[in-house]
């Protein structure tokens, strides 16, 4: 990772709308370094001494945060003069428009005759504050102080007016009701600056979905609420913008953030990649294996796909590329392996301790439950990089080229102690919050103990200040998330939505079982399966676009109960959901991760993202097995039985690996291919004697092919 933060994020924000920041110049940037810096101290402090009281806590932390993000994130990023973006912004602004009217209307109860106005007024307003060309100025537009000053103002008011809140509970003023709906407002176009329009739709439709509930279809209907009563519910109580999402990022996520960044300073992310260099490099397509260790280190600590695709990959992908591997998988290699660091202890993209407070369940046991289902994903990547290396004759890297492992562990091993430290303090039974505060102090202190390593007070500044940087986006999305969550808890979106897609599930097995002309009980089987490839559907479309922290929230309040009908344990659903979600991430046709890997291999970005599909395959299938045999996230484990099914999926993600390649000692014919996917199927199924014939297909495959091989290579066939 480079050591100037800047340039790094410079490259992220390429492909990634969370990293790109308006350039800030003189008094602003020193002023945004001081709110930011701020904010930092304010979190490390408060991790090592104790926070607010919930409210209040989560009301400081995104006040700041909205400050932030309205001078940093411009209104838009280019020029656009087409009239599909005259279009684009004319329909934002008559949605905001009409809200703000229609919620001003319904708190103060004005004749309809100044709404008019009013409306046009706002209207003119907004689409001035779109059209104008801001991204071009090099200072903050005083628009966008305006908007800064008011998600400020509107945020705080929690923190001053707390007591009075809590004592009018239920019955909100006009006030509260006004300061409420220009919070929604608000928030929507901070998510919609930072990570783009996907998440503040799909918000806004939940509203509507609130409020019109008496005139939906079906099982989606419900009795509807106010607009006060949905205001309140959002902006004034634990259920909306300040709920559990919220209280995660500014209580566990941030300080994870932050240390992320500490540890980057010190140096830690360029020690993964010569470990992972040193251990790998040698070996047949070593540049490749080298990508997928040091990916993987670096993004289980790191709190994005994106951000670590461009962040190892500016070094990887060149790597593999002048080592012989095409562009478009060394991208796909980079885009998946990095993805991967989400679902990967022991910081999982932060998702771990959202799914802590959602389930009830200690982080440790959650990170430990990870394990052996991301070492399946990892043996999936290398597998098929193995033999693609095989296939196409590609060699590792010279020895000489490649550092010392004992060097470098004398040299920087040093900085390996905060990472220990920390999972030390989580195994031990520690907050995330007290492991998170000592993480931090422990990579300034243990930076000082070389002076290659030690950080000066600028890089201490600049990591304060980074750290606060990173996480405006998960703060906004998980504030607008909120408003999702808000909706699920007072219509029951969750249940519809399982309800549905059990329903489905069933009508699907029941067709199915009219073929099921040898009595098997097909219905009874397909039940379960058709509901979870449906919710993994639903999961990869909805996951598409955000990020890992906020599509977990999401999938876990609208996928994950479609799951309870089934007495499936709630951390096998919820891990489900997460894989699916994270999945996203390389699947088209959105697949942000292998776009940005696409752009630093230089490939076509459809290509590279159904390359990364096909590599993270095993990610694809683990999820079933899990489900189907939940020893594999440690529950209810039996060592006989736990080691019997470990090995068996192993070996079914090897056979997967073969077929997708269609390589294994040498070249797979297309019968071959299938019988080795055939055998992975057979292989992840929970029966010992479907295993045991699936065990069989695939070693008699490889004998076949050992023959074969022998034949060819001594010229008899």
């Amino acid at each position: 990772m480079p050591d100037d933060l800047s340039v790094s994020y410079d490259e992220i924000g390429k492909y990634d709308p969370e990293f790109r920041f308006r350039k800030v110049k003189g008094i602003a940037a020193i002023i945004v370094t001081v709110i930011a810096c701020g904010l930092s101290i304010f979190h490390v402090y408060t991790a090592g001494f104790g926070a607010l009281m919930d409210m209040k806590h989560r009301s400081v932390h995104l006040t700041v945060t909205m400050l932030l993000i309205f001078l940093l994130y411009p209104a838009r990023y280019n020029e656009r003069t087409k009239v599909k973006h005259w279009i684009g912004d004319g329909l934002t602004a008559l949605v905001g428009t009409a809200v703000a009217v229609f919620g001003l209307k319904e708190i103060l109860n004005f004749h309809i005759a100044i709404g008019v106005p009013v409306f046009l007024v706002i209207t003119g307003f907004i689409i001035y504050t779109m059209r104008v060309k801001f991204y071009r100025q090099k200072h903050i537009p005083y628009i966008d102080i305006i908007m800064a000053l008011a998600g400020a103002v509107v945020s705080i008011y929690i923190f001053v007016n707390y007591e009075g809140i809590v004592s009018r509970s239920g019955l909100p003023t006009n006030l509260d009701l006004i300061f409420g709906l220009s919070a929604i407002l608000l928030v929507m176009e901070a998510t919609r600056r930072t990570i783009g329009w996907d998440l503040p739709v799909l918000a806004f439709l939940c509203l509507i979905y609130a409020y019109f509930g008496p005139y939906m279809p079906g099982f989606l209907s419900h009795r509807g609420y106010s607009v006060k009563r949905i205001i309140e519910h959002m902006y004034l109580g634990t259920e909306g913008i300040y709920g559990i999402p919220l209280g995660v990022v500014a209580t566990y996520v941030f300080h994870f953030v932050l240390f992320g960044i500490f540890v980057a300073k010190t140096g830690l992310g360029q020690l993964f990649i010569d470990i992972a260099m040193a251990l790998a490099g040698r070996s047949k397509g070593g540049p490749a294996k080298v990508a997928i260790i040091s990916s993987g280190l670096l993004g289980s600590i790191n709190g994005s796909s994106i951000a670590n695709t461009v962040t190892t990959g500016s070094f990887t992908i060149p790597l593999m590329k002048r080592m012989g591997y095409s562009s478009r998988f060394a991208g796909a290699v980079e885009a998946t392996a990095s993805t991967g660091g989400q679902i990967t202890p022991p910081i999982m993209g932060a998702a771990a301790f959202i799914m802590s407070e959602m389930i009830g369940m200690p982080y440790i046991k959650i990170a430990a439950a990870a394990a052996i289902p991301a070492l399946l994903h990892y043996l999936g990547i290398g597998t098929m990089v193995h033999l693609q290396a095989a296939k196409e004759g590609l060699k590792g890297i010279p020895k000489e080229d490649l550092p010392d492992i004992k060097r470098c562990l004398i040299d920087r091993g040093h900085l390996l102690i905060p990472l220990v430290a920390v999972i030390y303090l989580l195994i031990t039974g520690r907050s995330p919050f007290l492991a998170a505060f000592w993480g931090i102090t422990s990579s300034i202190l243990v930076s000082y103990l070389r002076k290659e390593t030690r950080l000066s007070l600028r890089e201490i500044i600049e990591a304060l200040e980074w750290g606060t940087r990173s996480s405006l986006s998960i703060t906004a999305a998980c504030a607008c998330v909120g408003f999702i969550v808000g909706t699920a808890t007072l219509t029951g979106l969750g249940l519809s939505f399982a309800s549905m897609t059990v329903n489905l599930a069933k009508s699907t097995a029941g067709f199915f079982a009219h073929l099921d002309f040898f009595n098997l009980g097909f219905i009874n089987f397909g039940n379960l399966f058709f509901t979870l490839l449906y919710t993994m559907a639903a999961c990869t479309i909805l996951g598409s676009g955000l990020p890992t922290t906020a599509t977990y929230i999401i999938l876990s309040m609208i996928a994950a109960p479609a799951l309870r009908d089934f007495n499936i344990p709630l951390l096998v659903s919820h891990m489900f959901v997460l894989y699916y979600g994270v999945l996203a991430d390389v699947t088209p046709p959105v697949a942000l991760a292998a776009y940005a890997g696409a752009g630093l291999a230089g490939s076509n970005p459809f290509r590279t993202g159904f390359t990364a599909f096909k590599l993270a395959l095993a990610e694809a299938i683990v999820p079933f097995a899990f489900v189907y045999t939940p020893m594999f996230l440690l529950l209810g484990f039996e060592w006989k039985m736990g080691i019997i099914h470990i090995l068996s999926v192993a070996l079914g993600i090897v056979a997967l690996g073969a077929g997708a390649v269609g390589y294994l000692s040498g070249r797979l014919a297309v019968w071959e291919r299938v019988l080795m996917i055939t055998s992975t199927i057979l292989l992840i199924v929970p029966s010992l004697l479907i295993k045991g014939i699936g065990a069989v297909l695939f070693f008699l495959l490889v004998f076949y092919q050992k023959i074969i091989n022998t034949l060819r290579n001594n010229n008899r066939f």
